[in-house]
């Protein structure tokens, strides 16, 4: 019999939970397997032409702000930016689930032309990403990608979203300073790559010792990010402070719209113990059409998260219609429909409801 989802009626002080002792839904996984076999191979064409349009039209915009004769011109062309190479950075997911014989040179072109101009390599999601989706860790301890937001104190939401505008000054540091200094003294260097070498939230993870190919791979983008961020840091001796700031603050506003993804991918209300596969699902999050706007916000696929728990290696281009035959299949109310989201706004004020409860 096919468990069902009835959505819960959401009180102005205390939303209702997850259970996370769910058993699975055996009718949601098999018709998760079964529904989307023809799609779930990548399409190169849509790879390629998304990646490289959206850094084409990224870079000229980000070219157009620093040189911008007004200051709302300036600020158009910023957002425009932000928005073209926030979709581009993005590709890191997909890289990070992305199989060896898959898309022959994408890795590689994505981290020259995406990754290492914006000084995050692939090799930082790359071996980490992939923790967060194991069915014994997601939510643990473990998990690097996982906090119980919605458990924590009112304050930490917005701590949580300011932080990242550092991030571009953070990552500049580690591959300008931390990198070379690490090439010479062991200790930083063990200590750059434990902490500081992985697109993680929580501040309990320790990345383990690189291993295998993808040894290889850091070696030349740790390599590529050392050069790129001192041409950053040159460029304010050669052509004045006006470009490097306008580049910070654009990629500033990367970092945080990302972050703002970030604590809306998941409902965060796990402490700490092992789940289901169908309680990971629940706890995650889908922002369906029919609204747009969570395309600008979680883009590559990313608007439909806990879709992808279900099935982490279909391609993000087949995700829109994998959602429409399960909806189709599983009808409203099911367990499938337990994930789905109006929006940013109600997922915040989910959350941040659930940070006021006293405990």
């Amino acid at each position: 019999m096919q468990q069902t989802f009835d959505a819960p009626v959401v009180t102005p002080l205390r939303p209702v939970r997850t259970d996370f002792r769910l058993s699975d839904d055996k009718a949601m996984l098999r018709a998760a397997r079964d529904l989307t076999k023809d799609i779930a191979e990548a399409r190169p064409a849509v790879y390629w032409g998304d990646m490289l349009g959206s850094a084409a039209v990224g870079y000229p915009a980000l070219a157009g702000a620093i040189v911008a004769g007004s200051v709302p011109l300036a600020l158009v062309l910023g957002v425009v930016a932000a928005l073209a190479l926030y979709r581009a950075l993005l590709f890191i997911h997909e890289v990070s689930h992305m199989r060896r014989d898959a898309l022959p040179g994408f890795r590689t072109a994505w981290n020259v032309l995406v990754g290492i101009p914006l000084l995050t390599p692939s090799f930082m999601y790359e071996g980490v990403h992939t923790l967060h989706h194991k069915r014994t860790q997601y939510g643990t301890a473990e998990d690097p990608e996982y906090l119980p937001l919605a458990l924590m104190k009112p304050w930490s939401l917005p701590l949580f979203v300011a932080v990242a505008m550092l991030a571009p000054i953070a990552l500049l540091f580690r591959f300008a300073v931390l990198v070379p200094l690490g090439a010479v003294i062991p200790a930083v260097r063990r200590v750059t790559w434990g902490r500081f070498s992985a697109l993680a939230i929580n501040p309990a993870f320790r990345r383990r010792p690189v291993e295998g190919e993808l040894k290889r791979r850091v070696l030349w983008q740790e390599a590529g990010g050392f050069m790129w961020s001192w041409v950053l840091i040159g460029s304010i001796i050669a052509v004045g402070w006006k470009p490097f700031l306008t580049a910070l603050a654009v990629l500033s506003v990367t970092a945080t719209l990302n972050q703002l993804r970030t604590l809306v991918a998941h409902l965060w209300e796990n402490e700490g113990e092992p789940m289901t596969v169908t309680a990971q699902f629940l706890d995650s999050v889908n922002v369906p059409p029919p609204g747009f706007i969570a395309e600008i916000w979680a883009p590559v696929g990313l608007r439909y998260h806990a879709l992808h728990h279900l099935m982490p290696s279909m391609p993000y281009h087949s995700l829109p219609e994998a959602h429409r035959r399960l909806k189709r299949e599983l009808g409203t109310n099911s367990t499938y429909d337990g994930a789905n989201h109006p929006g940013m706004t109600y997922l915040v004020g989910r959350i941040a409801r659930s940070t006021m409860v006293s405990r």
